[in-house]
């Protein structure tokens, strides 16, 4: 869908749509005079960009009254657009309310946990729950859609912008009463609430649904199940907004695409996306690196995430950034070759989009440091430059587009549930991180130069020969056989400390940990062995252990001890194990080894599945290698890791990005991507 995106702006000599890449940024024509608009479409058609998300903070100047609207501006930026071939992503402008809005409606604004309300002054400030802000938004949605519903610049509805970034969780009178509708949904009965959050502890029966509130500031920790719930509760609130601003897009210009982009991006974790992803005609995501030793490999994670909640098909990169940000503590420029390496790594994954926030830099506003394609300094820059070679590299790889993602070998499972329950208060230890536990084992795949799907418990496991599924602590019955049959089917689950813990309503299951997987695994855990901040343990293999250890014990004959602790209150016992189940297997991993001990680790337990890499010998660890495939081939990106120069040998293809030296080694310069197109399998 996204390749055909800009059809109405460019179609063949048959006039059917032309296939190619969507290049270009978040457009804010309201900040600039109008002398600067054609400008700006001179340089947008020299850089290359075809597509433009536009509108996406004007709800203030489109709306500048309850009952005053002015279209003017837009509908001359849309039609300079147009007559540039220009698609335009038009925005429903509902992001962030006007101040007139707020002043007549204060009870549109959010109320945090401590009962606090969050004032207009910067974005987002509207409840999800609210129904006067819903009023006053769809009717909003409503006129821009009829509008521009047939306007040919038109080529894709933005939902508001980055939902739930500032206001995902809100505890208003609002949120209490649509919790309690959800909760009634949910569980239809009292009682069924009454066993689902375990309220016989700390007398918290509830007799009646007025009773029940979110989980505001206590006196103690609140109920834990009522929290989780909370969580799904505000992630399903935010969705079913979606939904109305999507249903209202259809009714009345059906052909026109509507997404919003999601921010599967470090520790963005309110929203669950895999949930979403259907509500959508096609994913979009936002992105922006923050510096640490891992920042690349989290890019490429948070990609790869998003091809798994996009099932594998073409997706959207809405914005990331052209050089520095302006929100971290020290915003740093990208160095030379960044900006192109970060923005292909998201082709490689699946991208078939690449969109920066945003055109021109702001000369004022809290964004006015952050970088964009037209710096500060103007188009005589080192940024626009590269933001032009960019443009005429993704030209390049046009026939890239429409292919979707090649499975891997090997999957890591990425579950919401258990991202939110694992890191919950009143735990074994406050110090786990659930998604840095899946970025340490993608990172250590990476190191073995092993390909890697990041999916979700919605995919098709049965494809992988290994799963991994750290931290997987929430496993309802269900879940707990689609593994077991999984591994007796012939695949190799591996799995980590803190998993299988807990059901649907965070009830442990009872006899011994890992509850809902000790008989897959054949261990049982009696007590969890958390370890303070900086203490380690040795295993025998060499490895190093932190944040916890278990104590282990071999409940089945089969099962096998890979690896033992040496060193700590463990030592002598299991750390690491595996059981055969048949022609598959079932592994467990018992402390947290980071990158360099599970690069160790690792190819003991690839062996059995057979699993290695599929790039020559001296390419593994400095390469990534990215795959997609389609009718017109199967395309190998081809990442350097590194700031060195890797060269690349045996690798077969049509070079369509890079260069092959005279012996026909594909030699990767510094921070460099190469792509070859081999033929259609």
């Amino acid at each position: 869908m996204i390749s055909t995106l800009l059809s109405r702006t460019r179609r063949g000599a048959d006039g059917d749509p032309v296939p190619r890449l969507a290049y270009g940024a978040d457009y804010n024509p309201e900040q600039w005079p109008r002398d600067v608009w054609e400008e700006d479409v001179r340089l947008m058609r020299e850089a290359g960009v075809n597509i433009v998300s536009v509108g996406i903070f004007s709800w203030a100047r489109v709306q500048p009254g309850a009952d005053q609207w002015d279209f003017g501006w837009l509908d001359e930026v849309m039609d300079l657009l147009h007559e540039g071939g220009i698609g335009v992503d038009l925005a429903t402008a509902t992001a962030s309310p006007p101040p007139w809005l707020s002043t007549a409606h204060p009870e549109i604004l959010p109320v945090t946990a401590d009962g606090e309300t969050l004032w207009p002054g910067a974005r987002q400030h509207w409840r999800p729950t609210s129904p006067v802000f819903r009023e006053h938004a769809l009717r909003l949605v409503r006129a821009m859609a009829t509008r521009y519903a047939d306007h040919p610049a038109l080529v894709a509805w933005h939902v508001s912008n980055e939902l739930g970034c500032h206001n995902v969780y809100d505890y208003s009178d609002d949120a209490a009463r649509a919790f309690r509708d959800w909760l009634r949904a949910r569980y239809t009965t009292l009682d069924a609430l009454n066993h689902a959050w375990g309220t016989a502890f700390w007398s918290q029966r509830y007799g009646d649904w007025e009773q029940i509130l979110p989980p505001r500031l206590a006196a103690s920790h609140p109920n834990p199940t009522q929290q989780l719930d909370f969580k799904r509760f505000s992630s399903h609130a935010l969705k079913e907004y979606l939904r109305a601003e999507r249903e209202i897009l259809r009714e009345i210009t059906p052909d026109v695409p509507v997404t919003t982009n999601f921010m599967v991006m470090g520790g963005t974790k309110g929203m669950d996306y895999a949930d979403w992803a259907e509500e959508v005609d096609f994913v979009a995501n936002d992105h922006y690196v923050v510096p640490g030793p891992q920042d690349r490999d989290e890019l490429s994670f948070s990609a790869n995430l998003t091809s798994g909640i996009a099932g594998g098909r073409p997706w959207f990169l809405m914005e990331h950034s052209t050089s520095a940000v302006n929100w971290q503590p020290v915003n740093l420029a990208k160095r030379p070759g960044e900006l192109a390496r970060d923005a292909l790594v998201h082709v490689a994954h699946g991208a078939d989009a690449v969109c920066f926030f945003q055109w021109r830099q702001s000369a004022a506003g809290a964004e006015k440091y952050h970088s964009a394609m037209v710096p500060h300094a103007g188009a005589d820059s080192d940024v626009f430059r590269a933001v032009t070679a960019l443009g005429a590299t993704l030209k390049t790889l046009a026939p890239v587009a429409g292919t979707e993602r090649e499975p891997a070998r090997v999957g890591i499972l990425y579950d919401w549930q258990s991202w939110w329950a694992s890191e919950q208060d009143s735990h074994p230890t406050s110090l786990l991180d659930y998604r840095q536990e899946a970025l340490d084992w993608y990172s250590a795949l990476l190191a073995l130069g092993v390909r890697a799907d990041l999916v979700t418990t919605r995919a098709d496991l049965g494809r992988y020969r290994v799963l991994i599924a750290p931290v997987l602590h929430v496993v309802p019955a269900d879940l707990a056989k689609t593994l077991t049959r999984y591994a007796e089917q012939g695949g190799h689950l591996v799995t980590t400390y803190f998993s299988g813990i807990v059901d649907e309503n965070d009830h442990v299951w009872l006899g011994g940990y890992p509850g809902a997987l000790r008989e897959l695994l054949g261990i049982r855990i009696e007590e969890f062995g958390p370890l303070p901040a900086a203490e380690t343990v040795e295993l025998d293999d060499g490895t190093t252990g932190a944040l916890w250890t278990d104590q282990v014990t071999v409940t089945d004959p089969e099962t096998q001890v890979l690896a033992r602790y040496r060193t700590g209150a463990q030592a002598g016992r299991a750390a690491v194990t595996r059981r055969p189940t048949g022609p598959g297997s079932a592994a467990y991993v018992s402390t947290r080894l980071g990158v360099e001990g599970l690069t160790s680790l690792l190819p003991r337990l690839l062996e059995p599945a057979g699993v290695t890499s599929e790039l020559p010998a001296d390419a593994r660890g400095p390469v990534e290698l990215a795959v997609r495939r389609g009718p017109a081939g199967r395309f190998l990106f081809l990442v350097n890791r590194t700031d060195a120069t890797v060269p690349v040998l045996g690798l077969a293809g049509e070079v369509l990005l890079g260069a092959r030296d005279a012996d026909g080694t594909l030699t990767l310069g510094p921070r460099d991507v190469a792509v070859l197109r081999q033929p259609a399998v």
